[in-house]
């Protein structure tokens, strides 16, 4: 279903990394992994084009969300899946803030849930890109 999609999952917790990593790899996807955000700034500098990024929140030194802001910032603008287990509001609007082709998934969230975000965010590309936008 993945097939030739690359996505970047980034979590502090290795468990989680590694779930969702494995999820993805048996979807079809090559995906490369970051423990924090400043990794995921990293990898995203040294291996980008990702179809995706999939990040956690909290996450030490740079939290996901100040890492994609950097993301957009340089021009990156791929589809986003944010995962945490905050309840904060303010969470929420700062989803909202990084604008289109972004979906935040609550911990804990199924793999149903995973495959379902994944699914819609790569068909908006396509039809983007078919669109000519």
């Amino acid at each position: 279903m993945l097939t030739g999609t690359r996505i970047l999952v980034a979590d502090d917790d290795r468990f989680m990394l590694e779930a969702v990593s494995d999820a993805l790899r048996r979807m079809g996807a090559e995906v490369a992994e970051a423990e924090s955000g400043a990794e995921l700034i990293i990898r995203l500098a040294s291996e980008a084009p990702f179809s995706l990024i999939v990040t956690d929140v909290s996450m030490p030194w740079m939290n996901g969300l100040k890492a994609l802001q950097s993301a957009r910032a340089a021009g990156h603008a791929m589809g986003v899946i944010v995962m945490t287990g905050l309840r904060d509001p303010r969470v929420d609007e700062q989803v909202e803030a990084l604008g289109q082709d972004v979906i935040l998934l609550r911990k804990p969230f199924d793999l149903d849930e995973l495959e379902a975000a994944v699914a819609t965010l790569l068909s908006r590309r396509q039809s983007s890109a078919s669109l000519g936008g």
